[in-house]
């Protein structure tokens, strides 16, 4: 047998996938950690506590399948985007990793926005101005921690700091740099506006490299406890989101790939870099060629898990004495609720939103509740205010790559009939669902492949992807959605200027609560 290792560096864990040259799966392991949210806004991971799960889901993984020695072929990354960390000379961290969801930068990502700068950063980097980028982040450090800023060496993410742990290189691929708001779209390097803006220059950042490099040289301790040859080639792959779009075989004109996972985004594949002229989509790099264009939103599953935990304590004992899933029970009871929930709305803003609206600030609301609405109306109105806004995305979205000719689908929401079938029918468009699992690291051991010669085009990633589920939409459901999405869309706009009062109102609550 011959392997390859898909390591995909997530949110909440990482998923490590060990693959045949076939592409089929013969290991899983998914190891989380915490998210440290101390204060109002943050939003931090342990880099060291990321660093073990990865370590553990490899060592894991290969001693269950009895690899080898010379039977793995490589291990390819993914990773999620826009984490900060700073390091010290000796590289040792200075921080924690400030994730994508951390909002203390908001007032600086809000000044440059609206200034002429904003705008033409936007435009090189093709990246939105919003507190999730490390671009942001900086700022925000460089202004209100300028001794930890001025005590920083280096400034790198996730990825980059685990690399340099096993190999002692510091490398960051074209695919996270893009995501850091400071990478050049056009001429593939640093921006040196960016980078004046930001406070940095380019020897504190990571040498800049292909999505397809190879690593070589792990380090011996590190081959060692994973149970590898320690010539095994490390392909640096590319950040989360355009590996998704690999993953479900999402990569030719036209083929856009919705995910909804812990956050959310659409996507879709351009042979070359476009920005939109009202800065709601991003431009990401993936390989030579081809590059993702999309919106990526804060708020997917996560809403259904606060809908669960907060709103749904009975239904959460009721499916553990029946031994269920608490999700399946409340998709149950929310299936039989109409198309519409009666005209219930829920904007999912409940941690900011990024596309289409790219305000940290948003704040999630019911609109429409009466006399006549149940927690039953309330939970498939939070199911659809989730597919609502991915549907504005993809509004935006068409208006710079034109309609899309299919769409595929992937994430956690997929397992639920309910949510794939309610996602058909509001984009009134046939919906596939591809049947590869862990789309984000097949995407990666996809591109390890063909990094190592292995496969001679990314299309081959056609061959993994297996057959797939389509959906149709259910004209009984039109009439119902075709009302109420303007509502929504109409909605969103006039609650935007309330957002910051609102926002500001409750981060001094917050504090106020601290002090005492």
């Amino acid at each position: 047998m011959e392997y390859m290792l898909g390591v995909d560096i997530g949110t909440t864990s990482v998923k490590t996938v060990l693959y045949d040259l076939d592409g089929k799966v013969q290991g899983y392991s998914n190891d989380g950690y915490d998210l440290y949210q101390d204060t109002p806004d943050m939003a931090e991971e342990d880099p060291e506590e990321i660093f073990s799960a990865m370590s553990e889901g490899i060592t894991e993984i290969l001693r269950k399948a009895n690899v080898k020695s010379g039977e793995l072929k490589g291990v390819s990354f993914s990773c999620a985007m826009h984490s900060l960390i700073l390091l010290d000379e000796d590289h040792k961290p200075l921080t924690r990793a400030i994730t994508w969801g951390d909002n203390r930068s908001v007032q600086y990502a809000d000044s440059l926005k609206a200034s002429p700068e904003g705008m033409e950063l936007y435009q090189k980097t093709g990246v939105p101005i919003h507190p999730m980028t490390p671009l942001s982040k900086m700022i925000w450090l460089r202004n209100d921690e300028p001794e930890l800023f001025n005590n920083a060496r280096y400034f790198v993410g996730i990825k980059e700091y685990i690399l340099y742990k096993l190999f002692g290189q510091l490398k960051e691929d074209y695919s996270i740099a893009n995501a850091t708001g400071l990478f050049n779209i056009y001429n593939l390097d640093w921006d040196d506006q960016a980078l004046e803006i930001a406070g940095v220059t380019r020897d504190q950042l990571p040498e800049l490299v292909d999505t397809t490099y190879q690593l070589h040289g792990l380090k011996e301790e590190y081959a060692k406890v994973f149970g590898m040859d320690s010539d095994v080639p490390f392909i640096i792959g590319a950040s989360d989101g355009p590996l998704a779009n690999l993953g479900v075989n999402a990569i030719k004109p036209g083929v856009v790939a919705v995910t909804i996972g812990t956050s959310g985004a659409v996507r879709v594949v351009t042979d070359k870099p476009r920005t939109d002229p009202k800065a709601r989509v991003f431009c990401y790099y993936l390989a030579k060629d081809m590059w993702v264009i999309g919106g990526p939103v804060n708020n997917g599953g996560v809403v259904f898990r606060w809908v669960r935990d907060e709103l749904c304590a009975p239904e959460k004992v009721t499916a553990e004495q029946l031994q269920v899933d608490p999700y399946d029970l409340l998709t149950d009871i929310a299936a039989k609720i109409p198309a519409g929930s009666d005209g219930l709305i829920f904007f999912p803003y409940l941690g900011g939103e990024r596309a289409p609206i790219w305000d940290a600030n948003a704040r999630g609301s019911f609109f429409g509740l009466s006399r006549t609405h149940t927690r039953a109306h309330m939970i498939r109105a939070t199911l659809e205010g989730i597919v609502y806004n991915l549907y504005t995305v993809m509004l935006a979205l068409e208006e710079v790559v034109g309609k899309p000719t299919s769409i595929q689908a992937n994430g956690g929401f997929a397992r639920s009939e309910l949510w794939r079938q309610m996602l058909t029918d509001i984009f009134e468009q046939d919906v596939s669902i591809p049947e590869s699992f862990e789309s984000t690291a097949l995407g990666a051991a996809t591109l390890g492949m063909y990094s190592l010669g292995l496969i001679d085009s990314l299309s081959e990633v056609s061959k993994f992807v297996g057959t797939t589920v389509a959906h149709h939409p259910n004209p009984a459901n039109f009439e119902a959605y075709r009302e109420l999405i303007p509502i929504y869309i109409r909605l969103s706009r006039s609650l935007q200027p309330e957002y910051k009062n609102i926002a500001e109102f409750q981060r001094r609550h917050d504090r106020k609560k601290d002090e005492l």
